[in-house]
């Protein structure tokens, strides 16, 4: 079991909380909070917690799928005054019994878990990579919510500085938990935003999922190692800034886009050392990236009049394997080729895996970073934030270094 070191920010206060069916609620406090440490309990009566799904094998890819059912009865586009994320009201007992900054808590309609271990099928990646006919193995593994505000509305872009440090704080903790759990081979912190992506929440939040296995899309960047060599996501970061489609860098990370885009929007952020997850972060590393990616999200929103429809996934190494090679990497991508037109995986991308691109990468890293500058140019929050980390040692007084 890989145990990662992993350096909290302290001035972020957590406190644990259980929901009325078992499963575990975190608060994460922004320093300087102005809420109570008390929470109220959650007083619910709910039913009991889904039996953990199954995943099937694909014997012509290897792949597994999840088959998680219960899934079809989660809540979809509620009006605001019963959205399942917002602090519990007499009128809306909700998911989150009490008012706070960023809460995280287990998915009540999970694609993994609450089982962490299979009891009927032997453990390892290597019985997960035989091929077979008919082939099933629990879903075990644990879904996460993380819910960035307590509005009904917005997203990471709409966050204050400050809040997205602490939304940034809890992914790097849950990652460095989730980690230890059994039976966890990757994690995997994300955001949906869109109905065109399609989101059944307005609420600005994103989900933390802890897979049984190496993903798919892992197993290819292990296949690529083989063949390139350990170096491949320190030589991508040099190549892509001596070129000309970086979008925004600082002193710990650089946004770009790659130079095989598959999107009309995409863009990739990595850190500039070697930082296998977001639980190997320092404290410095986080500070920056609340700037610079929430700078990135409100850059591409600022691209059209409306906002941008996208998935921010942010891409860990596994838990296990290949931890010194596999470098944390975010990756955006929208299907938003046009502000009035999307673009739609149809026969070669989703039948065939093979893509054609409708935007020249260069032509969009013209158009995001004028998009970014733009947006930061107006950016109040952003700009009071930017100088006061210039005047002093840290952006967030009083913190430990390490």
């Amino acid at each position: 079991m890989n145990t990662p070191h992993f350096v909290a920010d302290t001035g972020i206060v957590r406190h644990r909380h259980t929901l009325a069916d078992g499963r575990d609620l975190i608060y994460f406090d922004d320093p300087q909070t102005t809420l109570a440490p008390e929470r109220a309990a959650d007083l619910r009566e709910l039913d009991p917690r889904p039996a953990t799904a199954r995943m099937r094998q694909d014997p012509l890819t290897g792949e597994w799928v999840s088959i998680a059912a219960a899934r079809q009865n989660r809540v979809f586009l509620p009006p605001a005054h019963l959205d399942p994320l917002a602090p519990s009201t007499p009128g809306n007992p909700s998911e989150v019994p009490s008012n706070y900054d960023v809460a995280v808590f287990e998915n009540k309609s999970p694609s993994f878990g609450p089982l962490l271990t299979d009891a009927d099928a032997p453990a390892g990646l290597d019985d997960l990579a035989t091929i077979g006919l008919g082939r099933t193995r629990t879903s075990v593994g644990r879904c996460e919510v993380v819910c960035f505000s307590p509005e009904h509305e917005g997203s990471f872009a709409s966050l204050s500085v400050v809040r997205a440090r602490t939304v940034i704080e809890a992914w790097a903790e849950r990652t460095h938990a989730l980690s230890q759990l059994p039976g966890i081979e990757q994690v995997f912190p994300f955001e949906n935003r869109g109905e065109a992506i399609g989101v059944t929440l307005h609420h600005p939040h994103g989900q933390i999922y802890s897979y049984p296995y190496v993903t798919p899309r892992s197993q290819r960047v292990i296949a690529s190692l083989d063949q390139y060599g350990p170096n491949l996501f320190g030589d991508i970061l040099a190549s892509e800034q001596a070129g000309g489609r970086v979008i925004l860098s600082g002193e710990h990370w650089t946004a770009f886009v790659p130079f095989a885009a598959r999107w009309p929007i995409e863009v990739h952020m990595l850190p500039h050392r070697h930082v296998p997850d977001f639980a190997e972060t320092v404290l410095a590393e986080r500070d920056e990236l609340a700037v610079l990616y929430r700078r990135l999200l409100r850059g591409i929103d600022a691209l059209y009049d409306t906002p941008t429809p996208y998935i921010a996934a942010w891409h860990q190494a596994p838990v296990n394997v290949r931890r010194d090679e596999i470098r944390l990497m975010l990756q955006v991508t929208s299907p938003r080729r046009a502000e009035d037109k999307l673009k739609f995986l149809a026969g070669s991308e989703a039948a065939m895996g093979a893509w054609i691109g409708d935007v020249t990468p260069e032509q969009a890293a013209d158009n995001i970073r004028l998009a970014v500058e733009r947006s930061a140019a107006a950016d109040t929050d952003e700009a009071a934030a930017t100088a006061a980390a210039a005047g002093t040692a840290a952006a967030f007084a009083g913190k430990a270094r390490s």
